[in-house]
């Protein structure tokens, strides 16, 4: 069971004898009551008010992003991301379409594009449109049920909890191979911190780059 404090500061979740799938479970259930509260989008605009100031900055190397298509009460960033391509014209957004091995490639997204539904109802680009090519991100935005950090040896790592398919972490074990210079960026809220009781990230887990949250940006 989940009980979050009045102001979403702080979670407590006892796990005894639950599963990481519960704790998804009542991770969404709570994204959506919080998502529902009336400073919801205050709160929102301050997180979406981080990454533009990390676009501002670092993005300015960037050719590509990619970006999620916002589902369950998921912030949705693609308003943001829509200004920072206009701002250059060899910049590209692209979204994750799902592989049957379970694995992601990323197509070139641009707003008013057909979209295809996934077999878990999330819209996804067509792997056939010749006109959106397969791009290589220079980073990629990924939403968060929860998250949690970790210390070794002396540097601060940070972990996602995702919907548990493992897609992300497949993926982004390969396309770090390929280019060490991906940046991985979590999309969360404070309040969805977990600490070791709760959940702690497995060995196939990959770290995030960055989190960002409402109150900062976190590396």
């Amino acid at each position: 069971m989940i009980t979050i404090s009045s102001n979403f500061r702080l979670i407590m979740v006892d796990m005894h004898g639950n599963s990481a799938k519960t704790l998804r479970q009542n991770l969404l259930e709570q994204r959506t009551v919080f998502a529902a509260e009336q400073n919801y989008a205050q709160i929102q605009a301050r997180l979406i008010n981080h990454l533009n100031q990390l676009l501002s900055q670092q993005g300015k190397s960037w050719k590509s992003v990619a970006l999620y298509w916002p589902t369950q009460d998921e912030v949705d960033l693609r308003s943001t991301l829509l200004a920072w391509v206009k701002n250059a014209s060899d910049r590209a957004i692209s979204l994750p379409f799902a592989r049957p091995d379970k694995h992601l490639d990323f197509y070139e997204w641009r707003q008013g594009d057909q979209l295809l539904l996934s077999k878990y109802g999330v819209p996804e680009p067509n792997p056939e449109n010749s006109a959106r090519p397969q791009l290589t991100p220079d980073c990629i935005l990924i939403p968060c049920v929860g998250w949690s950090s970790s210390v070794v040896d002396g540097k601060t790592h940070y972990w996602r909890l995702g919907y548990g398919g493992g897609y992300f972490d497949r993926t982004l074990a390969q396309l770090r191979k390929n280019n060490p210079s991906l940046i991985c960026i979590g999309i969360g809220f404070d309040w969805q911190k977990l600490d070791d009781a709760q959940w702690a990230a497995q060995t196939h887990d990959e770290p995030l780059d960055m989190l960002l949250t409402e109150s900062s940006v976190l590396r």
